[in-house]
C-alpha cells in the first residue's frame, strides 16, 4: 500500500514537472541595483514653494484598482476648482498639495500627480482611466495561467501591468522625474512579505538596500504597490552583499531599534530595513500589493511623524510658524459587501464566506488605520501649538515677516476621510458594484469620478479651509515688497 502511494506521488511529480516545463516563466529581475554607495538621504521636510504658507495639503489615495484611481482623480479635479489666490496668477487648493501618497490603484494617481504636477495631471483620465491597463495581463482562469500562478506565486509579472505603465503612462521615467521644485513629495507603498511590513519607496528604504531610488522606474514602484496576490507574482529587489556597502543607519532607525517603548509600527519598519543589511540569508526582498499592510496609503505620513525628532517635522521650522491649516485628505474607494445571503437561514458556500472574510479584514484594518492617524495628527497639533507658543517674538518675526495677526494657537490639523458614502445617495449602490479591476467601462469611470468630485464638493471643512486660505492669500498679496521678501 505504502509503495503504491509512493509510486503515485512520483507519477504526480513527474506530470507536474512536464506541465511546469511548458508554462510561462516569470520575470524575477530585481528592480534595483545594489552598489557600494547608497543614494543621498531622504528629505524629511515637505516641499516649500514659497507662497504664504498658511495652508498645506497632504493627500493619500487608497487601493482598489482603477476604481480607486478614478475616485482620487475626481477628488483632485474638484480640489482644483477651489481657487485660493488670483494674484499674480490663479492658484487652487491643489497648488498647496505638499505630499501625495498612494497604495495599489491609488498609487497610479499619486505617482502621476508627482510626475506631471498640478498643471498637467488633468489628462490622467484619457491616458489611464479610459484605457485598458489589463492589455498586457493574463486575466483568464485557464489551466496554463492557474499553473503559472501556482508555480511562480502569480500569473503576471513586471512585463505585464508594469510594462504597460512604463510605456503608456510614465514614459519610461525614473524617480528622478519627481525631483522638481513645484512637485509634491511622493510616497508609494507596497508590502514586504518577508518582514510582513509596509515597504515605502523612499531613499531611506533604498539606502538600506544600498541602492539609489532615483534610478528606479516609477512604473516598477507602482506595479509593486498594485501586485495583488495570485494575479501578480511578487516584485523582486536585491539586497546588497553584506559588508560591501558604505551604509550608515539614520538616527531615527537607531533610536527605533534601541527604544524600550517605541512606536510598534516604526520599530517593525526599522527592523525590516535593518534585515536588508544584517540577515545573510535574505538575498532578495519580495513585494506585493500595498493594500496588505496599508490600504489607505497613510503609512508615509504616519511613519514620518513617528520618526520625527522635532515637534514640527515633517514641516520645516519656517512652515511650522507660518501654517494655519494642515489638511490631510484620504480618498477611500473601498466597497461594502452586498451579500445576498443575509436574509437566508441557509449557510452560504465557501466562496462567499471567503469573500466576506477578506472584506471584513480590509474594512476593520481601514477603520483602525484611519483612527490611528487621526489620533496621531491630533497629538501633533498640540505639539505644534506648544512649539509655536514657546518661540520668542523675534523668531516669529524672522519667519513670518510680521507680527500682525499672530496667534500661536491658531493652527489646525484636519483629517478628512472621503468614501463612497459621501457621494449622492442614489450613487451609493451602483458604486459598490464597480469591480476592483484595471479596466472599467466609460459609464463606471464617469460614476466614480463624479463621486470623488461630489465627496469634496459636499465636505464643509474642505470648503471652509479653501475660503479661509483665499482670504489669507489676499492679505499676503497686499503686503509690501519688503515684507514679502522677509517672508
Amino acid at each position: 500500500m505504502l509503495n503504491s502511494f509512493k509510486v503515485m506521488l512520483r507519477i504526480v511529480g513527474f506530470t507536474a514537472a512536464i506541465l511546469v516545463s511548458g508554462c510561462t516563466s516569470i520575470d524575477t529581475t530585481p528592480i534595483n541595483q545594489p552598489g557600494r554607495q547608497p543614494g543621498s538621504p531622504s528629505s524629511h521636510a515637505l516641499p516649500d514653494p514659497g507662497d504664504d504658507g498658511s495652508t498645506i495639503v497632504a493627500l493619500a489615495f487608497s487601493g482598489g484598482g482603477t476604481r480607486a484611481a478614478a475616485f482620487a482623480y475626481g477628488a483632485l479635479t474638484e480640489l482644483d476648482t477651489l481657487v485660493i489666490d488670483d494674484a499674480p496668477y490663479e492658484r487652487s487648493l491643489v497648488d498647496d498639495v505638499r505630499s501625495v501618497a498612494g497604495t495599489s490603484g491609488g498609487a497610479v494617481m499619486a505617482a502621476y500627480l508627482g510626475y506631471k504636477g498640478k498643471g498637467e495631471f488633468a489628462d490622467f483620465r484619457t491616458r489611464f482611466l479610459d484605457q485598458d491597463a489589463e492589455a498586457y495581463m493574463r486575466t483568464s482562469a485557464n489551466p496554463a495561467n492557474l499553473l503559472t500562478a501556482t508555480v511562480y506565486g502569480g500569473a503576471n509579472d513586471r512585463s505585464s501591468f508594469g510594462r504597460w505603465l512604463d510605456e503608456r503612462l510614465f514614459d519610461g521615467q525614473t524617480y528622478a522625474a519627481f525631483q522638481k521644485p513645484d512637485r509634491p513629495l511622493v510616497w508609494i507603498t507596497a508590502s514586504d512579505i518577508y518582514n510582513n511590513t509596509p515597504f515605502l519607496f523612499t531613499q531611506d528604504t533604498f539606502s538600506a538596500l544600498c541602492s539609489d531610488l532615483q534610478q528606479v522606474k516609477i512604473a516598477d514602484a507602482v506595479a509593486a504597490s498594485a501586485a495583488v496576490p495570485i494575479v501578480f507574482s511578487p516584485v523582486v529587489l536585491a539586497t546588497p552583499d553584506k559588508g560591501e556597502c558604505n551604509y550608515r543607519r539614520p538616527a531615527w532607525l537607531e533610536k527605533a531599534l534601541e527604544s524600550d517603548n517605541p512606536s510598534v509600527r516604526l520599530q517593525a519598519y526599522a527592523r525590516a530595513l535593518d534585515s536588508y543589511q544584517s540577515k545573510d540569508e535574505l538575498k532578495y526582498v519580495r513585494l506585493l500589493d500595498g493594500g496588505l499592510t496599508d490600504n489607505l496609503g497613510i503609512g508615509g505620513l504616519s511613519l514620518e511623524r513617528a520618526q520625527a525628532n522635532t515637534p514640527y517635522a515633517p514641516l520645516s521650522a519656517h512652515q511650522a510658524v507660518r501654517i494655519r491649516h494642515f489638511l490631510f485628505i484620504v480618498t477611500d474607494a473601498g466597497v461594502e459587501g452586498q451579500y445576498g445571503w443575509g436574509a437566508s437561514r441557509q449557510t452560504p458556500h465557501l466562496g462567499k464566506i471567503l469573500r466576506s472574510v477578506a472584506d471584513t479584514t480590509i474594512a476593520a484594518s481601514t477603520r483602525h488605520g484611519f483612527d490611528a492617524i487621526d489620533l496621531a495628527l491630533a497629538e501633533w497639533q498640540q505639539q505644534l501649538i506648544r512649539y509655536r507658543c514657546g518661540l520668542p517674538r523675534s523668531e516669529v518675526l524672522r519667519y513670518r515677516g510680521t507680527l500682525a495677526d499672530w496667534n500661536c494657537r491658531d493652527v489646525h490639523i484636519t483629517t478628512e476621510h472621503l468614501t463612497f458614502r459621501n457621494a449622492r445617495p442614489e450613487q451609493y449602490e451602483k458604486l459598490n458594484k464597480v469591480p476592483t479591476r484595471l479596466k472599467l467601462s466609460k459609464d463606471q469611470v464617469d460614476l466614480v469620478v463624479d463621486a470623488g468630485r461630489e465627496a469634496v464638493r459636499g465636505n464643509p471643512r474642505i470648503q471652509t479651509i479653501a475660503r479661509d486660505t483665499r482670504q489669507r492669500s489676499r492679505i499676503f498679496d497686499k503686503l509690501g515688497p519688503m515684507q514679502q521678501a522677509r517672508n
